[in-house]
């Protein structure tokens, strides 16, 4: 693209930092500049159509355009646009939202903390554990283990729970309090020959032994995704979890679940915790939860916790966290109003569905000579790209090949995200069988021209 003097993209190269973007690279191309969208489709300033098989960021579950939402903001906007939660303040759609999330979350989550972001909610989540330990007078508990290739947000704290390399170099990240182990993906660090089953049985004697090495007195928490999301979809063998949480249980680390990308659906079944029987001490909730129409967050947490905090609340004089805009009253109520489009339309149900059908479209390509492995579960899911499908090599630089598969979908009118030289899939909930279709055969062209631009020496554009 280039870049015209005085033009939209030209102001947003010269007054805009993009995040998670090369900039230097973004001042020569500039800007695609989406101007409306209609369910499963977005279109640019210049009338070209996408297929938004990424739900902008994981999150339109109801797709773009849906005018209830709309009018359940703007009724909300005009009865109280803005109100608080500080100092025993509240409001009704915050506090109808918290009932339905404690009454549809797993048994055991009794109280809700809202946020903004799900990076402010896994902030807010190392905030609790450590009040409610030094409430417990157990000031050493303090240490965090989270896993490599895991997403857990980009602020400070929640950053160091992140654990991949581009969210970390130049920020001197991760901070000390947090451990990285083993990323649960059998297809690049099982050993040769290994089981799924001997893998997790692995992974959770790694953890046992990190525990153990830093010393239980010192561990407060493990986190994860039940399936990695921006780590490039990594779904774990079955008995992961099961062994992950015993080994938690053994050594009182509490276990906290990050479903931003995994709730309301995504994987097959309401919450991915379901799915993989994790029962966990803290849940974080945020994307789907309003569709993205709203900014939103949710850290629900076990009444033990609460407790333990009430307690040093009661001992200090106040909860001294929260944030201006922290349940929100526009969006709690758009949150309700998307919740019941969810159950009226059961796109649960749905997403399972079709779902089920985009695993079995998108497995087409396993095939192919550039597919090294096709992986999900229900409407999300990613295809790696490889340089040599016997021996798993990766294309150099890494990334490179992904880019360029990438960039070749918004020539054709698909919308994916690469992570390195994964494409990743992930769109809105009420996509149709037919709508994938049209995904796979625009993504089949896609990775056609990139296998003949491999084929040709990857070539400079």
């Amino acid at each position: 693209m280039t870049v015209l003097p005085n033009s939209t993209q030209a102001r947003d190269v010269a007054y805009l930092l993009h995040p998670n973007t090369n900039a230097r690279r973004h001042e020569q191309t500039g800007p695609i500049v989406m101007e409306r969208g209609e369910g499963i489709y977005v279109y640019d300033d210049q009338g070209k159509e996408y297929i938004e098989a990424m739900a902008g960021l994981w999150s339109v579950g109801v797709g773009f355009g849906e005018q209830r939402l709309v009018e359940a903001a703007a009724r909300q906007m005009a009865k109280l646009p803005y109100y608080h939660q500080f100092s025993s303040k509240s409001t009704t759609p915050a506090i109808d939202l918290a009932e339905r999330l404690v009454k549809m979350t797993p048994d055991g989550l009794d109280r809700v903390f809202f946020t903004n972001s799900g990076s402010e909610a896994n902030d807010s989540v190392i905030k609790l554990v450590w009040f409610y330990n030094n409430a417990l007078g157990r000031a050493e508990k303090k240490k965090f283990i989270a896993r490599t290739g895991g997403y857990h947000g980009i602020t400070l704290a929640a950053g160091s729970l992140t654990g991949l390399p581009t969210n970390h170099r130049g920020f001197d990240l991760p901070l000390p309090f947090v451990r990285h182990v083993t990323t649960p993906h059998h297809y690049r660090f099982a050993k040769p020959g290994e089981s799924e089953e001997a893998f997790a049985d692995r992974l959770a004697a790694e953890l046992e032994s990190t525990i153990l090495t830093e010393g239980p007195e010192t561990v407060a928490a493990f986190i994860g995704e039940p399936v990695i999301g921006a780590g490039a979809v990594l779904v774990p063998p079955a008995t992961y979890w099961e062994k992950i949480q015993a080994v938690c249980r053994k050594y009182d680390v509490l276990v906290v679940a990050d479903e931003v990308i995994n709730g309301f659906g995504r994987v097959g079944t309401t919450f991915a915790c379901e799915h993989f029987g994790i029962k966990p001490d803290m849940l974080v909730l945020s994307k789907q939860i309003t569709s993205s129409y709203m900014p939103l967050a949710a850290v629900l947490l076990s009444d033990k916790i609460y407790q333990g905090v009430a307690d040093g609340s009661k001992e200090l004089g106040t909860f001294g966290h929260g944030f201006t805009a922290g349940g929100h009253p526009v969006a709690t109520a758009v949150a309700m109003e998307n919740l019941d489009i969810f159950e009226e339309r059961g796109l649960v149900a749905h997403g399972a569905k079709v779902g089920a059908y985009m695993q079995e479209r998108l497995r087409e390509f396993a095939g192919h000579p550039l597919v090294g492995e096709v992986r999900g579960m229900g409407l999300i899911a990613a295809v790696e790209l490889v340089a040599d499908k016997a021996s798993k090599a990766k294309f150099e630089p890494p990334g490179k090949v992904g880019l360029y598969c990438y960039n070749k979908g918004h020539e054709r009118g698909l919308v994916t995200r690469n992570i390195q030289d994964s494409i990743c899939f992930c769109p809105p909930m009420i996509i149709t069988e037919r709508q994938i279709d049209e995904v796979v055969a625009r993504f089949a062209a896609c990775l056609e021209d990139t296998a003949a631009w491999v084929e040709a020496g990857m070539p400079a554009a």
